[in-house]
């Protein structure tokens, strides 16, 4: 664990929010992770909203591209509005690519008791996963910039969690996010 991770604040009921930030390529089950757990801390009475990368990038990041800039700019949305909601005392569950692992690492040291969960699944079990058919195209060149394909995935190196979806159900993905947050 890194020295920033040791050094957040992780009292989840100590009067301040936390932010669990899932990140992971897309199809690796970040969403399906997040709505299984903000429904699971909604009927514990936990205080917690959900921001998700797709709703985020539609709603406060529309007109942002997919280059490096457009990516960060949008990873640094979603901490600011993510750590505003966590300052008064909600848990804030993120699901977002979050592609790049510097830019990860600035928003999480910002973020009270951040959590860094690597939800991860190989790229031919994403691939499968995918109903658009977007990592298809993607591998035969038809969209650029597509993350894991075209342009990098930077995996955490010392996530707090590591969840691997093609190994676990989403019951035992939650399980172990309850733990982590020691609910």
């Amino acid at each position: 664990m890194s020295a920033a991770v040791q050094a957040r604040p992780a009292a989840p009921g100590a009067g301040t929010g936390r932010v669990v930030w899932l990140t992971g390529l897309s199809g690796a089950g970040k969403s399906t992770l997040a709505s299984a757990l903000h429904a699971e801390l909604r009927s514990r009475g936990v205080p917690t909203e959900l921001l998700d990368g797709d709703a985020v990038r539609e709603n406060l990041s529309k007109g942002l591209g997919f280059s490096r800039a457009d990516r960060d700019t949008n990873v640094r949305r979603i901490a600011f509005v993510a750590g505003l909601l966590a300052k008064h005392g909600v848990t804030v569950l993120v699901s977002a690519i979050s592609p790049y692992a510097d830019t990860r690492r600035e928003v999480l040291a910002g973020l009270p008791g951040a959590l860094e969960v690597f939800v991860d699944a190989p790229l031919e079990v994403v691939t499968a996963r995918d109903v658009k058919g977007l990592y298809l195209r993607a591998l035969a060149g038809e969209i650029p910039h597509f993350t894991g394909v075209s342009d990098p995935y930077e995996a955490p190196q010392q996530p707090d969690l590591h969840l691997r979806t093609d190994q676990i159900s989403v019951e035992e993905g939650v399980a172990r996010l309850l733990g982590a947050l020691e609910l």
